[in-house]
């Protein structure tokens, strides 16, 4: 039998309905929203043996026949990994789901999400969440929930509640709210440097759509006549038993050092499970571990109810900070961010328009000019394990330190360059995105490109014990593992950039979480202080070795002359398609020595050469040479400049970019300068050479 329940929500209608679709599964629902549509399953099987945590999946997966479209190159047209946007929804379901069972709960359970249908106007991953926790719902697994989401947009002054795509580039706000009936359990979002009381401000008003339809599935639920498993409770007479040694666990999370204070528990847990362990009735070594963990997790949060935290800082208090810039002498900017035992080495790198990643997605074609990665070696935590792609993890932190630098980037037309930063965490003991956030800031900087403010970013965390709240920041690992909430904050001087939290009690009201977010502020600002006394502000110009950039306008009615018109019929208007890429006959040669070096000015001095050169030439005076040197190539003005700038002895490379705007882009690499160090400017191997489809020989060594 089908069931089905339907609502307006945001404008459109929300329809789950179950029943129809996926009958073999435990709980399957299929959420339409607007003309987007989603199946959710879920399914159970009984636990491992010797398992000791909860093996939950979450899948998410977008079909490209869902928007009318064949993802793939010329050879592969099947989908397949996650792309980041998939494994950022597959982690925005499973936080605030993993947290909703019973402590002693251990089947595997796997959440399956479609995408049927994307009508490019409404997001799928809202309805994914939606669909995650009807299906839940409505199956007979215990599962404390049932939780709903909505996304809440900024235009103006209004918020707008599940903004469309369209809505959505115009806001100043993008926040995901989960949340129970009576609760917040996560958010996450970015934004264009808002107040903190906004950002709760677009939580509040997010709730009263987010408890509708948490309605909707209790009310589903009740016409299926759900009938759910029930889990008996844990056994406490082991944790009752360990009551007694609270003290000892104390003292021994008061050791200053991670791996200090870590050995002091191990030497105290092996003398209780010696303890334990004895006898005929002793439990089992899952059952010590777990009586174990909770004696850690109570000595803890009696830590902070005294005012206290294992590295004896008060609540509002953050680690000491230390920064370091510039010191990898060829990258473009390099920081080292450290934060009591949290370490990243950020570094920069700035590329040409042709570095830019295109992506495929239900809503077509993107185009990222700025990109950030995340990684997370082993060795950072002290541990041994084979590496690997990127982990789930890796890439929703990654996503979240790009979410807290973008509002502050140069636009293109003021900074054309493809920008790349990438964090590796050296040492960890909480909150490494964090610190990828406050290296970004510092690398950008180093780097040379403009950003608007620095960005600097903490995570909170919070030990609820009956009514009272007490908030920390810049929290542990063992605060994080322990505590209540994981409140991750990043913005500047004016206002938040990103925001996500994640909490392991039933829910948290937003007047905690205002506390929270002003808090935050408090150790943002003594952080920025921090770095701005090592970088004050962005340096002047990028280094010598990077690509140089400089955009020349062309008239329409000349383009043709300036690129030639074999090529002007080959270029698609609507986006860049192609460049001419020149660099040296032979291989690189670096001109030597750091900044300010005397191959370095070399390398400048024969850049404005260049461009003077190019700049100086009319499309009339370029394009005999052109049919001269290049006849084969068409390649009008520029084949032509290249040849000119060869004769004068500036065997530099450049990067021409074509774009509908008519511009031509110069990307000019030092790095591969000859002169001063290098090989002579005059030499054999000084020519240079067309690469591309549209090159021509290249000139005789002796050219």
């Amino acid at each position: 039998m089908v069931f089905e329940i339907e609502r307006e929500i945001g404008g459109r209608k929300l329809r789950i309905e179950t029943g129809r679709m996926a009958r073999q599964a435990c709980g399957a629902v299929v959420v339409q929203y607007g003309g987007t549509v989603i199946l959710a399953t879920v399914v159970d099987a009984p636990p491992r043996e010797n398992i000791d945590f909860f093996p939950l999946i979450v899948d998410y997966r977008e079909k490209g026949y869902a928007a009318g479209l064949i993802f793939g190159g010329r050879f592969f047209k099947r989908e397949g990994r996650p792309t980041e946007k998939e494994i950022t929804t597959m982690r925005a379901i499973d936080r605030p789901v993993r947290p909703l069972w019973p402590k002693s709960y251990d089947n595997e359970v796997l959440i399956s999400i479609i995408v049927l249908s994307a009508d490019k106007e409404n997001d799928p991953d809202v309805p994914a969440m939606v669909g995650a926790s009807a299906a839940l719902w409505v199956s007979h697994l215990p599962f404390q929930g049932p939780i709903a989401t909505v996304r809440v947009g900024l235009l103006g002054e209004e918020f707008v509640l599940n903004p469309t795509q369209e809505q959505r580039k115009e806001s100043s706000l993008d926040l995901i709210v989960t949340g129970k009936k009576d609760g917040v359990v996560m958010i996450e979002g970015g934004a264009k440097e808002i107040p903190e009381d906004k950002v709760i401000d677009a939580v509040e008003f997010a709730l009263p759509a987010v408890q509708e339809m948490v309605e909707m599935q209790l009310e589903l639920a009740e016409k299926v006549g759900v009938v759910r498993d029930e889990i008996p409770p844990p056994d406490k007479s082991l944790s009752e038993k360990l009551a007694g040694e609270l003290e000892r666990a104390k003292e021994a999370l008061q050791t200053p050092t991670k791996f200090g204070r870590r050995d002091a528990l191990r030497a105290l847990k092996d003398e209780l499970k010696e303890k334990l362990g004895a006898g005929e009735d002793a439990p089992s070594e899952k059952e010590i571990k777990h009586a174990l963990q909770e004696l850690e997790a109570k000595a803890l949060r009696s830590l902070a109810v005294e005012g206290k935290r294992a590295d004896g800082r008060s609540h509002d208090e953050v680690r000491q900070i230390s920064c370091e810039v510039g010191f990898l002498p060829w990258t473009h900017g390099s920081a080292l961010f450290t934060r009591g035992e949290t370490q990243a080495l950020v570094v920069t790198t700035l590329g040409t328009v042709s570095d830019r990643q295109y992506i495929e997605t239900l809503e077509g074609e993107s185009i990222l000019r700025f990109l950030l990665h995340y990684n997370f070696p082993s060795f950072s935590v002290g541990e041994v394990k084979m590496p690997r792609g990127p982990s789930r993890r890796e890439i929703g932190h990654g996503r979240l330190a790009l979410r807290a630098m973008e509002p502050v980037l140069p636009p293109p037309e003021e900074f054309p360059y493809t920008i790349r930063v990438v964090s590796d965490v050296l040492e960890s003991n909480g909150s490494s995105s964090m610190a990828s956030v406050c290296g970004a800031t510092l690398c950008l900087m180093d780097s040379g490109v403009p950003i608007k403010d620095p960005v600097a970013g903490v995570a909170m965390g919070l030990i609820k014990e009956g009514e009272e709240h007490y908030i920390l920041s810049d929290i542990l690992g063992d605060e994080d593992h322990y505590g209540d909430m994981d409140f991750k904050a990043a913005g500047t001087q004016h206002g938040v950039t990103a925001v996500q939290l994640d909490v392991k009690i039933p829910g948290i009201s937003t007047d905690a979480m205002r506390k929270t977010l002003h808090q935050a502020r408090e150790a943002r600002m003594t952080i920025l202080k921090t770095m701005l006394e090592v970088l004050p502000r962005p340096r002047a110009e990028i280094p010598d070795y990077a690509p140089k950039i400089v955009q020349l306008k062309v008239p329409v009615d000349k383009i043709g002359r300036v690129i030639g018109e074999t090529l002007t019929g080959r270029f698609d208007r609507a986006r860049v398609v192609g460049s001419t890429d020149l660099t040296h006959h032979g291989g690189h040669f670096p001109a030597p020595g750091g900044r300010g070096s005397a191959g370095q000015q070399w390398a400048r001095d024969n850049d404005r050469k260049m461009i003077e050169l190019i700049e100086s030439m009319s499309a009339e005076q370029i394009i005999p040479q052109a049919q001269a040197n290049n006849s084969a190539c068409g390649a009008g003005a520029i084949a032509a400049a290249i040849t000119a700038c060869s004769q004068m002895g500036a065997t530099r490379g450049i990067c021409l970019e074509y774009t509908n705007s008519y511009e031509i882009v110069h990307a000019l690499y030092p790095d591969e300068a000859d002169g001063p160090g290098g090989r002579p400017a005059g030499s054999a191997d000084a020519g240079l050479r067309l690469k591309g489809s549209f090159s021509p020989s290249p000139p005789s060594r002796a050219s």
